[in-house]
C-alpha cells in the first residue's frame, strides 16, 4: 500500500470514529406535533496523537510519561506546574508557604488546606482521607508499587485533621517536597474495598479502566493499541470548554506525521527532530519546543545479568569516548540538540565542572586493551573466551531505532559488536514485577530520556542502593542497579538541604560521581516538541505538566 493511499484511508477511519463518538453521544429528541426537527450539536473533541501506549494508568505501577501526562485530564494531585513552572493550585486552595501558616517554624511540617468543591467523578467528596488512603498504600508493601520514594524515606507522617486539611510531616525539613509530594491522589471509597477483598492493588481493574477520578475529564475507554478516551467531567469545579479528548495510538512517528498533515489530530505529542521542518512548512500547525528536564541517556547495567566487561569501568569509559552523539545530533537531530553533559543539563544544578565525554576512538581503543579485551581475528573483541558483543536495549522509538544503526556500524572498527534489541514501550519500561525487560535487567546498554522524578526540582532517587529493585523488594527505580554508598549519602544530604547554593554545591558531586563511575551516558538534550492546530487556543504546554491548563483549551 502506498503512503499515500494509506494516509487516505487512515483520515477515512478517524472520520466515521468521530462520527460515532458524535451519534453515540447525541440521543434522539422527541419533536412536537408540527415542529421541525431540530439538530443538536455534536460534542467537542480534541484529537491527540501518541507514539506509544500507555502501559498502566495508576500512577502507583507506571513511570512512563505517556502515562504520566493523562493525570492532567483525570487525576489531579495537590497542585502542578503550569508552564512557567511555576506551582498552580489545583486540588490544594492555596500553596502552603511560612507566610500563610502551612509550612512550620522548623520547616517539618506542612499543613494543606484543600478545596471543599472537589469531587470525584461520581460525585463523592475528595477528603483528606483519599490522601492518607493515598500514602498508605504507597507504603503498603503488599502493593508492589514502581517506587515508594519519598514517602519511605523522608516522610514521618500523612494525618488528616477534619475533612479538608492534610497535615504531612517530614523527619527533616525536605527541600523537594512541592513538586514529589501527592502529585495524584486515589480514590479511597473505590479502591479500599479492593484492598480489603484482594490484599493488593497490584491487578486492580482500576488500574487500566479508572472510570473513577477527579480532574476536569474522566476516563471512559481504552482500545489496545487503537485509543483512549477521557469526556467531560460533570462533578469539576471548573467545566472544561472541550466535551471531549481522545488519544489515538499511531504505531510510529511516520503515522502520527501523516495525521498531522492531513489535519486529523491536534496535538501531535513527542515529534522527531527530523519532521521539524516538514511540520513548520505546513502552515497549519505551532511546533513548539518545551524544556522538560528530559535528557536521552545510555544506562550501564551493573547487576548480575550484565555482560561482565559493562561492570569495568575502562569499558564504560572506551563507550563513552567511542561513541560520536555529535553525529547522532548532526545527522538524526539536524542539529537542533546537543550531548548533554549531565542528567540535569539545562539547569540550575548543572555543574560547571562535568563536560560532555568528548569523542575520542584512539582512546576509546587504548581502554579496551588495557582491559584485555583484545582484537580477534574475527575483528571481534575478546577477553578469556568472551566475545565483545553487548545487549544494546531500547524502545521502538524511530530516532532511537535509527542510533542503533548508526551505532552499530560507528563500533565496528573498535571490535565492539552490538546485538540491537527493541521492546514495546510496555514491556521495555514495566515494572520489576511486572517483568519489565529493563527493570528486571535484560541489557547491557539501556537507552531512554529521563527526566528527575521531581522536575522541576532536581531529585531523584534513580540511583540509590535502596531503589535497587529484588524478588523481596520488587519496587524500586535503580534499573542500572548500581550502589554506591558514597552518593547515598549525597543524595539524602541533598534532599533535605534548604539552602539553594549549598544544594547546588552537593550536586556538583553527585555529578562527578556518576561520569567518573560512567553510570549514565548523555546521548541528546530531549526536548519536549509537540504541534498544536492552528484552530486550537490557549494551549500552553509545561515541561512539567503538559496538560496543565486543559480545561481552558478552546476549538475555534
Amino acid at each position: 500500500m502506498s503512503s499515500k493511499s494509506r494516509t487516505r484511508r487512515f483520515g477515512l477511519v478517524v472520520v466515521l470514529l468521530l462520527l460515532a463518538f458524535a451519534l453515540s453521544a447525541c440521543p434522539a429528541q422527541p419533536v412536537a406535533p408540527g415542529e421541525a426537527p431540530s439538530e443538536a450539536a455534536p460534542p467537542s473533541l480534541v484529537t491527540i496523537t501518541f507514539v506509544q501506549e500507555p502501559d498502566n494508568l495508576s500512577p502507583l505501577y507506571t513511570t512512563m510519561w505517556f502515562s504520566g501526562i493523562l493525570t492532567d485530564f483525570w487525576l489531579l494531585g495537590l497542585w502542578n506546574f503550569n508552564d512557567n513552572l511555576e506551582p498552580t493550585p489545583q486540588l490544594a486552595r492555596e500553596i502552603p508557604t511560612a507566610a500563610n501558616g502551612g509550612i512550620s517554624e522548623d520547616g517539618r511540617t506542612i499543613t494543606i488546606h484543600l478545596r471543599e468543591d472537589a469531587r470525584w467523578s461520581d460525585g463523592a467528596p475528595v477528603t483528606a482521607a483519599d490522601f492518607v488512603f493515598t500514602y498508605e498504600m504507597i507504603m503498603d508493601e503488599r502493593n508492589a508499587v514502581i517506587s515508594r520514594h519519598p514517602y519511605d524515606q523522608f516522610v514521618a507522617g500523612v494525618e488528616a485533621d477534619g475533612d479538608h486539611t492534610l497535615v504531612v510531616t517530614f523527619h527533616e525539613p525536605y527541600a523537594p517536597w512541592l513538586s514529589s509530594i501527592f502529585t495524584y491522589v486515589l480514590p479511597k471509597h473505590i479502591l479500599e474495598p479492593v484492598m480489603e477483598a484482594n490484599g493488593t492493588l497490584d491487578g486492580a481493574d482500576w488500574n487500566r479502566n479508572p472510570t473513577v477520578g477527579v480532574g476536569p475529564y474522566v476516563f471512559k475507554e481504552w482500545e489496545s493499541g487503537s485509543h483512549l478516551l477521557f469526556e467531560r467531567n460533570p462533578n469539576h469545579w471548573q467545566q472544561p470548554n472541550i466535551d471531549r479528548i481522545f488519544i489515538r495510538i499511531t504505531p510510529d512517528d511516520a503515522a502520527q506525521v501523516a495525521a498531522i498533515k492531513a489535519g486529523d489530530t491536534d496535538i501531535g505529542v513527542f515529534i522527531s527532530f527530523s519532521d521539524v521542518p516538514e511540520l513548520e512548512a505546513l502552515g497549519t500547525v505551532n511546533v513548539v519546543s518545551t524544556p522538560s528536564g528530559f535528557m536521552e541517556g545510555w544506562f550501564f547495567n551493573f547487576g548480575e545479568q550484565a555482560h561482565p566487561a559493562i561492570r569495568d569501568r575502562n569499558v564504560r569509559w572506551a563507550l563513552a569516548h567511542g561513541f560520536d552523539r555529535w553525529q547522532i545530533t548532526q545527522d538524526l537531530l539536524l542539529g537542533l540538540s546537543e550531548p548533554p553533559a549531565s542528567p540535569w543539563d539545562l539547569s540550575p544544578y548543572a555543574s560547571p565542572n562535568i563536560q560532555p565525554v568528548p569523542y575520542d576512538p584512539e582512546r576509546a581503543a587504548q581502554l579496551l586493551d588495557e582491559a584485555g579485551w583484545v582484537m580477534g581475528a574475527d575483528g571481534v573483541r575478546e577477553k578469556d573466551g568472551e566475545k565483545l558483543i553487548l545487549r544494546y536495549v531500547t524502545n521502538m522509538r524511530r530516532l532511537r531505532l535509527d542510533t542503533q544503526v548508526v551505532v552499530q556500524d560507528m563500533f565496528r572498527d573498535l571490535g565492539v559488536r552490538f546485538e540491537l534489541i527493541n521492546h514495546p514501550s510496555d514491556i521495555f519500561f514495566a515494572s520489576y514485577a511486572e517483568g519489565g525487560a529493563i527493570a528486571t535487567g535484560q541489557y547491557d546498554i539501556a537507552e531512554w530520556s529521563s527526566q528527575p522524578e521531581a522536575y522541576p526540582d532536581p531529585d531523584t532517587s534513580r540511583w540509590t542502593c535502596r531503589e535497587i529493585p529484588t524478588p523481596d523488594n520488587p519496587a524500586g527505580s535503580n534499573w542500572n542497579f548500581y550502589c554506591n554508598p558514597e552518593l547515598d549519602e549525597l543524595f539524602a544530604r541533598q534532599a533535605v538541604t534548604v539552602d539553594m547554593q549549598a544544594r547546588i554545591a552537593i550536586f556538583e558531586e553527585i555529578e562527578r560521581i556518576i561520569q567518573e563511575d560512567m553510570v549514565w551516558l548523555g546521548v541528546w538534550q530531549d526536548n519536549d516538541i509537540w504541534t498544536v492546530s492552528k484552530r486550537l487556543s490557549n494551549v500552553r504546554l509545561s515541561g512539567a505538566d503538559p496538560f496543565w491548563n486543559a480545561a481552558n483549551w478552546t476549538l475555534e
